[in-house]
């Protein structure tokens, strides 16, 4: 199979679902910035050519993506603070962004399909989880490219006030310059404290 298709939807379809949302998140492993998730509906007559999982397909690629998911399709980004990263743990704060992005679609779905093996606790609607599913359904596809969009721009957003950590280019991620400017530069408001290489810093003089 060469990527992702409507397999997953048209069983829920089956099943008696009409509105699915396919949910997926980004930004788990970066040492800084929000965890951001969306929930996206496709229309089963346009859904936009090309779609993958966001990791596979080149920038110029995504970006052209997110302009025709943007248009066809019901889409809904959340976030999950730092903070709240740091005090609940990654996993549930990405899980709280999934819910926050569900409920933020104009329509409540009928069934969403979760990219993952966990379904967010928080969510009240019936869920199905798709491992690899951002390379299994369109659904996922489109939410994993919409979320990956919006958090690099966020990023970069950020990396304007905190120049010298490569925000623009790493989306706080662990890159070996990232790590550097963390010891040279220090902590910022947006670095997850509960990640391991930012505590080691923050503890190291104590």
């Amino acid at each position: 199979m060469t990527g992702p298709d409507y397999s997953y939807e048209n069983a829920a379809r089956v099943a008696g679902a009409y509105i699915i949302a396919g949910v997926d998140e980004v930004g788990r492993g970066p040492l800084a910035g929000p965890v951001t998730a969306a929930a996206v509906v496709l229309d089963p007559a346009r859904i936009p050519e090309g779609l993958n999982d966001s990791k596979k397909l080149s920038g110029v690629k995504r970006a052209l993506l997110y302009d025709l998911i943007a248009a066809v399709a019901e889409v809904s980004i959340a976030h999950a603070s730092v903070e709240e990263i740091d005090d609940l743990n990654i996993l549930r704060a990405s899980h709280l962004a999934m819910e926050r992005a569900v409920a933020g679609l104009a329509r409540t779905p009928d069934m969403a399909l979760i990219d993952g093996n966990m379904i967010p606790r928080g969510l009240t609607i019936p869920a199905r989880t798709i491992i690899k599913g951002d390379a299994l359904s369109v659904s996922i596809s489109a939410a994993s490219i919409m979320a990956k969009i919006c958090r690099d721009c966020v990023m970069r957003d950020l990396a304007q006030h905190y120049p010298g950590y490569g925000w623009e280019t790493n989306a706080g991620y662990p890159s070996k310059s990232h790590k550097e400017a963390l010891q040279n530069l220090g902590v910022t408001p947006h670095h997850r404290r509960s990640f391991k290489p930012v505590h080691n810093i923050l503890y190291q003089d104590k």
